[in-house]
């Protein structure tokens, strides 16, 4: 994590527990978080994207509120600036969950989403880490699916609490290095990626997205809350359990119903941070 980053984690922060000091609900305090990482170009996500292999750049959002279960997603949103934004209009403008592709991107234009600018590169196949698992087998096959010769950041999510009990959770990305157009993760998948119940927490998820799906790894932690198991072995055994069942990597935010947090990662490294509004926001990349 670079000092530019860390001041934007501290500023998602401060925007997001202003939001919930003023009264704001938990979901308020989840986008607005967010969308100050979405704008900043520092990460995997809105104006950070990473373009997939044909040279789009399709993100993916998801938010949930604890209290009614309500949610919305998008995936492989294009254009918009704030997917997350657009997630929250599908939970509340919509009796749906999930939109996707160009119908997602029309929906946000409805609603006059503020869009980012088009990417000047033809292809991303130069941008990703070779060494990411399965790159070089997803590279050989987009190249013979498109006839493209090939040249040789991370998700970022919120949760919250507000002062009337609600918990939220809302993730937003642009996908992983390497992956064929058409790919969706776990972040715009409700119970993988992101998931929010009063009677247990709010979890938001950041990994590898294929790993994560097959745990239903945001329910699962979700639920071990609910039978009062902590915040922080609720998310170590779900953690671990993605390692050794699947060889997972991923990352978790979690927060109980009571407000205790938890904050682990089975990856080297994981920006995040937390603050109470007391004394100053803690920021790090590394929790143990």
């Amino acid at each position: 994590m670079n000092s530019a980053q860390r001041v934007c984690l501290i500023e998602a922060l401060r925007v997001g527990y202003d939001l919930l000091k003023s009264g704001g609900t938990s979901v308020a305090a989840v986008e607005g978080s967010i969308r100050v990482l979405e704008s900043s170009g520092l990460f995997n996500a809105g104006l950070g994207s990473r373009l997939q292999l044909d040279g789009a750049r399709r993100m993916d959002a998801s938010i949930m509120e604890g209290r009614e279960l309500k949610a919305g997603a998008v995936a492989a949103i294009e254009g918009i600036r704030h997917p997350i934004t657009a997630a929250r209009l599908v939970m509340q403008e919509t009796n749906h969950v999930l939109l996707v592709g160009q119908p997602a991107s029309r929906f946000a234009r409805h609603f006059q989403l503020e869009r980012q600018p088009r990417s000047t590169k033809r292809y991303a196949v130069a941008n990703g880490d070779l060494k990411e698992p399965g790159a070089k087998k997803t590279l050989a096959i987009f190249t013979r699916l498109y006839r493209l010769r090939s040249t040789g950041l991370e998700t970022v999510g919120a949760v919250a609490l507000d002062q009337d009990g609600t918990v939220a959770a809302g993730a937003s990305t642009g996908g992983i290095a390497f992956m064929l157009p058409g790919r969706v993760g776990d972040t715009p998948l409700i119970g993988c990626g992101v998931y929010a119940d009063n009677e247990g927490g709010a979890v938001s998820m950041t990994g590898i997205g294929e790993t994560i799906i097959r745990l239903a790894a945001a329910k699962e932690i979700v639920h071990r809350l609910t039978t009062g198991v902590s915040p922080a072995r609720a998310t170590k055994v779900v953690l671990e359990k993605l390692v050794c069942k699947v060889r997972g990597s991923a990352g978790a935010l979690v927060m109980s119903r009571d407000g205790r947090l938890a904050i682990q990662h089975v990856t080297p490294r994981m920006a995040a941070g937390y603050w109470n509004g007391r004394g100053k926001p803690f920021v790090c990349d590394r929790f143990f």
